[in-house]
């Protein structure tokens, strides 16, 4: 009998910003932490949360994630948060730098790629240094996509 492993309920994906992948060039990403409030950890363990027009900016020598939604808990009702709110990320003094660095001098952004609850049940985002992709390199994203999904139907097809 075949044992089916069953998804680990802490370590899953809460939102992904599939957009991001397309209109930017992802040079290299860091894990970082999310300062958040109780309600909106419950929101995000609802699996409730939008990052798709959201970025990371350094300001005072910290970074915050900025146009962010995460729903109010709906039980929570007095206590609850702003969905919209700036949320600080927690990096290292030597990673901040040198994304500060790299966002400065070399005209890069950071961008949140997804969120997530890693082994320990903590939320996590995983934020990219991006460069942003012309027009034209959008398209060769796209017909490279185009024509590796054709390859995989012409293969399927043939045995």
């Amino acid at each position: 009998m075949v044992q089916v492993k069953k998804a680990d309920p802490n370590n899953r994906t809460v939102a992904e910003n599939r957009k991001a992948r397309f209109s930017y060039e992802i040079l290299d990403t860091l894990e970082t932490g999310l300062v958040l409030t109780g309600t909106e950890v419950k929101s995000l363990r609802g699996g409730h949360a939008n990052i798709q027009d959201s970025y990371a900016s350094s300001e005072g020598g910290e970074i915050w994630l900025i146009n962010s939604y995460l729903p109010e808990y709906l039980q929570a009702n007095r206590f609850n948060h702003e969905p919209r709110r700036r949320r600080k990320l927690l990096v290292k003094k030597r990673e901040m730098a040198r994304l500060a660095q790299a966002v400065d001098r070399e005209g890069m952004t950071m961008v949140p790629l997804k969120i997530y609850f890693n082994d320990q049940g903590r939320a996590k985002l995983l934020l990219g240094v991006a460069r942003g992709k012309k027009l034209h390199d959008k398209r060769q994203t796209e017909k490279e996509r185009d024509w590796a999904r054709e390859k995989g139907r012409l293969l399927k097809e043939r045995g």
